[in-house]
């Protein structure tokens, strides 16, 4: 029976091993991850981790003994050095290897680094690991002062769980608005004022030119001070394994709707593939999201184990800040112009992207029934009434025309 390594035991690397003897494959799975962990859930980290509200146990995705009962065989804390196309071989740091059949890569991304001064110091945080999210969860001491070098959705995140342990944040963006690259002007707007009100300062239009003892060096001279330090600016394909193999790379691993790559014996999923998105016409596209993950991981199980593959998915992605629930369905792609339902300054609300009269995006504001309704119109392409659906007394099911 074919041999299946996943190399890469994250989200959808431990979702894809699942699957796959869900699906009904009995031949044997070898899950090899870099971290010390079963694989578990990153979104808490920056939000119930950092406060506390989460256990070690709670974090993972299934409880260590799954992976046994089910035959999965689990490698944790090895690193993949290269891959043998040829002789279907993957060689490991430690000095093993594994062979495969079907070879299925999993390994995320990793933090973008700045090109300035101080980058590398030891003391800098990120937060992509459950690792990563201790080193800072022991920094967040109440009267200290936190620095948060990029306004993207991680480091307003941990922005607001730094708030509630009683740290001073500063927020230090170099666009003009926050969430400027994700997300529209209403929406970077209601985020900025949520987090001055509650405390956050933050500063937009500035240029970090190094980090040092005791703060952040701004191109203007100036120290911002702090006690401690997050870069959030984004995050890389891990795809070296994947270059070096020779496997058609373009922001990511290229992959096809089921999550092939160039090679028909190596699937890639998650945060490391360049995939199609067939709502959006097969246009090519790098999402780092949990659904994404899951998604890619059913494609990729249902492709090995001959099923049908899934119901293409319209993108979906989340934020919890403070008391606010974010939800966004689809991308802006080819829209055209934007409606704002309900009252940004007062109550719940969604930001509709509409391109003719079809809604591509919605991001909605403790607004589930607008995320929810704006989903299902965008997955049907159902032209709307932008009257309508701009009232929020009309229900979204009758907004259509």
């Amino acid at each position: 029976m074919n041999k299946i390594l996943i190399i890469g035991a994250g989200h959808a690397g431990g979702s894809v091993a699942a699957l796959l003897r869900q699906y009904g494959h009995e031949g044997p799975i070898v899950l090899a991850g870099e971290e010390a962990s079963p694989p578990y859930q990153r979104p808490p980290l920056s939000k119930a981790w950092l406060k506390g509200e989460a256990t070690g146990e709670g974090l993972l995705l299934r409880p260590e003994s799954f992976y046994a009962e089910q035959g999965i065989e689990l490698r944790t804390g090895v690193t993949a050095m290269a891959i043998d196309r040829d002789g279907k071989r993957v060689r490991f740091a430690d000095g093993t290897d594994e062979r495969y059949d079907v070879l299925v890569l999993a390994t995320g991304s990793t933090a973008r680094r700045l090109a300035i001064p101080g980058a590398d110091r030891p003391d800098l945080l990120e937060l992509r690991t459950l690792d990563d999210a201790e080193q800072l969860k022991a920094a967040l001491q109440p009267g200290r002062r936190l620095a948060v070098v990029g306004g993207g959705y991680v480091g307003l995140e941990a922005g607001a769980s730094a708030r509630s342990l009683g740290v001073e944040v500063v927020v230090l963006e170099r666009m003009d608005r926050v969430l400027a690259r994700v997300a529209s002007e209403t929406l970077s707007r209601f985020f900025t004022y949520l987090h001055r009100a509650h405390g956050v300062e933050i500063r937009t239009g500035v240029e970090v030119s190094a980090f040092e003892d005791g703060g952040v060096r701004l191109a203007d001279g100036s120290l911002v001070a702090a006690d401690a330090v997050l870069v959030g600016v984004g995050g890389m394909a891990c795809d070296t394994l994947a270059v070096g193999a020779g496997l058609t790379c373009d922001n990511g691993v290229v992959v096809d709707e089921t999550a092939r790559t160039s090679d028909p014996s190596i699937y890639a999923i998650g945060d490391m593939t360049s995939r199609p998105m067939p709502v959006y016409g097969g246009r090519m596209a790098r999402l780092e999201s949990v659904p994404n993950a899951l998604e890619q991981a059913k494609q990729a199980a249902a492709a090995i184990t001959g099923r049908p593959g899934p119901v293409p998915e319209v993108p979906w992605f989340w934020s919890d800040q403070y008391d606010v629930k974010l939800q966004i369905a689809g991308l802006p792609t080819g829209a055209d112009r934007q409606l704002v339902r309900g009252d940004p300054a007062g109550g719940p609300f969604a930001v509709f992207h509409l391109a003719g009269d079809r809604i591509v995006c919605v991001e909605a504001v403790n607004a589930p029934a607008d995320f929810m309704g704006g989903r299902q119109l965008i997955a049907r392409a159902t032209p709307v009434d932008a009257v309508k659906l701009a009232d929020p007394a009309v229900s979204m099911k009758a907004v259509a025309l």
